[in-house]
């Protein structure tokens, strides 16, 4: 499974905005966002000309490291929102959603997307009864997420439960967190999906 490899709180310090990598550090003082830390590199503190190519890389880099996908996989993303008939941006954003390892942190069985591909590649989930270990397995309108019975004794899955229940979930799901079940009641619309980028800078920077 390729990753991104590196400290997780210098992706939010590049991206000058929380992209909630670490979990509950990111809601405590700790965060470096918090303490108002620059960006990494000598010219951090430097005010950098935001051209107009820049802000279009960077918020292709910020919905990378938010959804946790690489390079390749993200443009082959793009490509298929392209071909469909829907705005591609909004095609783009709603692919990356619909992801298995996004749906298992949305629906708080996870505390970051990174600890949901672990759960999900080591064989915990099951989608519509059957075991699913790809992380980006694309659920679909009407699945049902499961955590697997051998699997819902792992202290850390049942500590991810106890610490989310009662906290909202986006409205195109429907957690049980006390069953560790999930119901993807339609694949979302925008105004749905809690994404901090703005996905037609994404779709410029691929149309060049």
């Amino acid at each position: 499974m390729s990753r991104e490899l590196g400290p997780r709180c210098k992706r939010c310090r590049r991206e000058k905005m929380k992209l909630f990598l670490k979990g509950t550090r990111c809601e405590s003082p700790k965060c470096p966002i918090e303490k108002g830390r620059p960006p990494p590199g000598e010219h951090g503190r430097a005010r950098v000309r935001e051209s107009e190519y820049l802000l279009q890389l960077r918020e292709k880099q910020k919905a990378k490291r938010f959804y946790g996908v690489l390079e390749k996989q993200f443009r082959s993303y793009y490509e298929e929102a392209a071909r469909s008939k829907g705005v591609t941006g909004e095609e783009l954003i709603r692919i990356c959603e619909s992801r298995l390892d996004n749906v298992v942190h949305r629906s708080g069985l996870a505390m970051n997307r990174s600890m949901a591909r672990q759960l999900v590649s080591h064989g915990h989930f099951e989608v519509n009864g059957k075991k699913v270990n790809i992380p980006s397995f694309r659920v679909k309108s009407g699945d049902v997420v499961a955590v697997r019975n051998r699997s819902k004794s792992m202290g850390r899955i049942i500590e991810n439960a106890a610490f989310h229940e009662g906290r909202p979930v986006p409205e195109w799901l429907h957690s049980n967190l006390r069953e560790m079940t999930v119901q993807v009641v339609a694949l979302p619309e925008r105004e749905q999906m809690d994404v901090p980028v703005q996905e037609q800078l994404i779709v410029e920077y691929y149309s060049k």
